[in-house]
């Protein structure tokens, strides 16, 4: 007898899958493509670092005070910030400057690039301004022939008379111009400040900007974090 396969089920002839609706295929085929994990996460620090590079060329940056010469203003371990788009931000690898808000003030606390060394950057306060004339009897400064109000000055030895007659500094013994687009700075700690008086003028653009917060200060010596000082704001 011959063995003969069968199927067990007859040929379906002429029945057709009936297709999805419209509705459903448009659905499915606007589903986007899963990102791998590891594409979000470089995306996400790349975006992160790009914007860090961006705000910290022109809008803030950080700096460590190193040195005591704005005593008791900044002290060695305070860490400030800086606003550099108040008075105009260098593009990179320009010498062009954004336009600023306003220009450098008598009084502001700036950092600098150090005119003998433009690789450090420095920090003091501005004294004279661009067509100010700018004279140093003692302790005492002179703007325009005006005593100078400075109640933010340190000196070393406070029995010291204001009015020394001697006067070793190369800049500012007998009345001294400031030139235009520049300014005549000194630090705060004036017994302890390497400043105009020795070195000369600051160049309106070799200032990177105007320091306005602590946001850090650290004393590993005595009280390790002065907390009494975050948060400070630089007028």
């Amino acid at each position: 007898m011959d063995e003969r396969k069968v199927d067990l089920e007859p040929p379906k002839i002429g029945v057709t899958v009936p297709a999805p609706p419209a509705s459903e295929r448009v659905v499915e085929a606007a589903k986007p493509t899963r990102k791998s994990a590891l594409r979000e996460y470089v995306e996400a620090i790349g975006i992160a670092i790009l914007l860090a590079l961006v705000i910290r060329t022109l809008v803030v940056q950080a700096f460590t005070i190193p040195s005591g010469s704005m005593m008791d203003t900044l002290l060695v371990g305070d860490y400030i910030l800086v606003n550099k788009f108040l008075y105009g931000a260098e593009m990179p690898f320009t010498a062009w400057h954004m336009p600023g808000l306003r220009s450098p003030r008598r009084g502001d606390i700036i950092v600098f690039k150090y005119p003998q060394d433009e690789r450090r950057d420095f920090i003091k306060r501005i004294i004279g301004t661009p067509g100010d004339r700018i004279q140093i009897r003692g302790r005492q400064v002179y703007v325009n022939g005006t005593s100078l109000v400075e109640p933010y000055t340190k000196f070393a030895d406070a029995g010291r008379s204001t009015q020394d007659a001697y006067c070793g500094y190369a800049y500012g013994c007998e009345p001294t111009l400031v030139p235009p687009d520049s300014y005549f700075v000194m630090g705060d700690n004036r017994d302890n400040s390497q400043d105009s008086r020795y070195w000369g003028f600051v160049r309106r653009d070799k200032i990177k900007g105007k320091a306005f917060l602590i946001y850090w200060s650290w004393d590993g010596d005595r009280y390790w974090l002065r907390w009494w000082r975050l948060a400070r704001y630089i007028p």
